[in-house]
C-alpha cells in the first residue's frame, strides 16, 4: 500500500512539474505577442527553401500583424494580402484572406507557394528578429526576419 502511495505521489508530482514547464507563462505569451505585432516581417524561407528577394522589388513577400485592429496584411511577391487573425497562446488563426489580382511576370510561382504555405499556418514562434509560422504538426511553413523600422 505504501509503495503504491509513493508511486502515485511521484507520478503526480512529475506530471505537475512537466505540465508547468511545458506551458509558456502569460508573461512569456505577452512578450511573444509584442514581438509578433506591429512590425514588418520579410519572408526568408518557405518550408526549408531559402528565398532571397531584391530589396528594390515591389511587393516583397512580407507580413504585418496589426495588434490594435487584429488585421494581417502583406504581400506574396506579386499581390497585396489582407485579412484578420486571432492569437491564443502560441496558436494563430489567419482568417479569410483577400488579395489583389495582379499578374506579375516571374513571381507568380513564388506567390502561389507563399499563399499555399499561409493556408497551413496554425501556430507561431518568435525570437527577437525571427518569426516562424508553423503548421499543425509543428513544421515550419514560413520563416521571416524583421525589417528595419524607420524612426
Amino acid at each position: 500500500m505504501l509503495k503504491k502511495l509513493i508511486a502515485a505521489s511521484l507520478i503526480a508530482s512529475t506530471l505537475a512539474v512537466v505540465g508547468c514547464t511545458s506551458m509558456p507563462s502569460s508573461t512569456q505569451q505577452a512578450k511573444n505577442l509584442e514581438l509578433l505585432q506591429n512590425k514588418t516581417w520579410v519572408m526568408t524561407h518557405i518550408g526549408a527553401v531559402e528565398y532571397k528577394t531584391d530589396p528594390r522589388a515591389n511587393n516583397i513577400p512580407s507580413i504585418q500583424f496589426d495588434g490594435n485592429e487584429m488585421r494581417v496584411s502583406g504581400a506574396d511577391g506579386c499581390n497585396r494580402l489582407m485579412g484578420t487573425y486571432a492569437v491564443k497562446g502560441n496558436q494563430i488563426t489567419l482568417g479569410q484572406m483577400g488579395a489583389t489580382q495582379m499578374m506579375c511576370m516571374g513571381t507568380m510561382e513564388l506567390a502561389g507557394k507563399y499563399t499555399e504555405a499561409l493556408n497551413k499556418v496554425a501556430s507561431y514562434q518568435v525570437y527577437e528578429k525571427t518569426l516562424k509560422l508553423l503548421d499543425r504538426h509543428g513544421n515550419v511553413v514560413l520563416q521571416y526576419t524583421s525589417a528595419i523600422q524607420p524612426r
